[in-house]
């Protein structure tokens, strides 16, 4: 440091303390007493208060910055965030939890851009993306952490795994995925403030995020998503093209026409009637499943995933989703599909058929964005060990938590049964390169740990 510029005492460590407050102890021993323990006379200045309080603060405190990028079948958006943790103990094997969540910028939500022959528009992605950063006045080398997700009927593009990893590799530090339906439950249960309201109210929430290509559900209780599942209805299935002729027709839009003995030529569906038929088959289908009744032929074959566990009962009914907008009424206008058709009849149908009371989570069509920004961060505590530091940093490596009891002796059979129904519910290949989570309970001895490593092996 050049010499007559001050020093930023808030840099100095609890050992600059130390050896300050040390010093002049040492040059005058004959006035300490004879202990056989410390016992210091000095007394700590308001500014070594401060340091040392800042000190710990960055030891137990964690902030990072973070993004989610959500590529739906109907809309694609960013949101910026930082998320503040903080270490809950000082035990041996503390953790960090989050603490804070804060918005920082959300980007405009603009149409998923498609090309004619089916894939996804990755310049058009690309430039929205650059736009977004600028806007927030962030730089790529900002973010800390955050995901970029594919998901509902982007899924099924054929460039989509490519578009994921673009801008996974553009974007920094991230999280990549393309989402299976059920993650896709998971992160909209979360970024909605459905799992935030049940854990408040201590109550069994049923979550419905109603996108452009499929409905998601997720049955929470006092705060644990106890079961989610998919099927294939949504806002975006017959659409508008950039001409505005309606030449947009998903499979599963097909399907109800089908059924509906209805053609699905751009003529036909210039018709509002025959759009409306169409938004009032899918309504039903999509009802049957949230109220878990009796599903026809045509509403089994647009299931995505096994159907929801109906163990428990809700009594509070949420939405989210790009169709949530027109349930709730905080959004009127049409964007050349049957969104709103379909969110009225939905609505109109739920009115006939449940008693639950319906409630606004808090965020609608950007909960699966929100879910990737904030809910996919986690920190670890203090006893890490690597034996070979060469091998990081990993990227784009999913994250598998089991939710497995390690408080008591620990059954290596059942953690490789929990980490099994884990690589079913978030649709993640099993083959491949993962990290396995779980919260441990008790103390970390050699043969618990070895029951435990035993069970990751055999979920192999």
């Amino acid at each position: 440091m050049a010499s007559g510029q001050p020093r930023d005492r808030s840099l100095e460590t609890l050992t600059d303390i130390q050896i300050k407050r040390e010093a002049p102890l040492a040059a005058a021993e004959d006035n300490m007493h004879d202990l056989d323990f410390d016992h210091e006379h000095a007394q700590l200045t308001e500014a070594d208060k401060e340091a040392m309080a800042k000190f710990i603060w960055a030891q137990e405190t964690v902030e990072l910055n973070t993004i989610g990028i959500d590529i739906g079948s109907s809309t694609s958006h960013l949101l910026f965030a930082k998320v503040t943790l903080q270490r809950q103990s000082q035990g041996l094997s503390s953790r960090f939890l989050v603490t804070k969540r804060e918005v920082v910028h959300r980007s405009p939500i603009m149409l998923t851009p498609f090309v004619t022959d089916g894939t996804i528009d990755a310049h058009a992605l690309d430039h929205f993306i650059h736009d977004a950063y600028k806007e927030a006045g962030v730089k790529r080398s900002d973010i800390d952490s955050g995901a970029v997700i594919l998901t509902g009927e982007a899924i099924k593009r054929k460039n989509a795994r490519a578009i994921d990893e673009l801008f996974a590799d553009q974007a920094g530090k991230f999280v990549c995925a393309t989402a299976g339906h059920k993650l896709e439950c998971t992160l909209a249960a979360h970024g909605s403030g459905a799992v935030a309201l049940s854990k408040q109210r201590q109550n069994v929430v049923l979550h419905v995020d109603i996108g452009g290509g499929t409905t998601k559900l997720a049955l929470i209780e006092k705060g644990i998503i106890k079961s989610v599942s998919a099927f294939a209805v949504g806002g975006r299935l017959v659409a508008q093209d950039g001409k505005g002729e309606w030449t947009r027709v998903d499979q599963s839009a097909w399907m109800v026409a089908q059924d509906l003995g209805l053609e699905t030529d751009k003529k036909t569906l210039t018709d509002p009637a025959v759009r409306q038929k169409i938004a009032t088959r899918l309504a039903v289908l999509a009802v049957d499943q949230i109220m878990g009744g009796p599903t026809d032929k045509l509403g089994r074959d647009l299931e995505l995933t096994d159907p929801l566990d109906r163990s428990i009962t809700p009594d509070t009914l949420t939405f989210s989703g790009g169709v949530s907008e027109y349930i709730f009424e905080t959004e009127s206008k049409d964007f050349g599909d049957i969104a709103r058709m379909l969110a009225m009849e939905v609505r109109n149908g739920l009115k006939a058929r449940s008693k639950m009371k319906v409630v606004d989570p808090g965020n609608r069509i950007r909960a699966t964005v929100i879910g990737a920004s904030q809910f996919t961060v986690q920190v670890s505590g203090k006893t890490i060990y690597l034996s070979s530091p060469e091998v990081l940093p990993v990227h784009n490596v999913p994250v598998v938590p089991i939710g497995v009891d390690l408080s008591g002796t620990i059954d290596p059979d059942k953690v490789a049964a929990a980490i099994t129904q884990k690589f079913e519910q978030l649709d993640i290949d099993p083959g491949g390169r993962m990290a396995v989570s779980f919260t441990w309970a008790g103390d970390p001895e050699y043969s618990r740990l070895a029951a435990c490593a035993k069970g990751i092996l055999r979920s192999e």
